[in-house]
């Protein structure tokens, strides 16, 4: 039972690892593309890319910080 419930927190990590990651950089992509078609230009969509590449660290960042515990705890 033990087992199953590390198998699953690890699991769950690892889901919000990946969501909170590629969510943000799809979605900025996207839109850089999007910006690019109607433009007609060609670095928004690179720009955008890292933004949101930016945005997935941070977002991870914030995550890890939150589920670190307190030796004390």
């Amino acid at each position: 039972m033990k087992n199953q419930r590390e198998i699953n927190r690890i699991l769950t990590y690892f889901t919000q690892f990946t969501i909170n990651m590629l969510v943000p950089i799809f979605l900025c992509s996207f839109a850089g593309y999007y910006i690019d078609g109607k433009l007609g230009t060609e670095c928004f969509f690179v720009i955008l890319f890292f933004v949101g590449a930016l945005a997935g660290f941070r977002n991870i960042y914030i995550m890890v910080k939150k589920n670190i515990r307190d030796p004390k705890d």
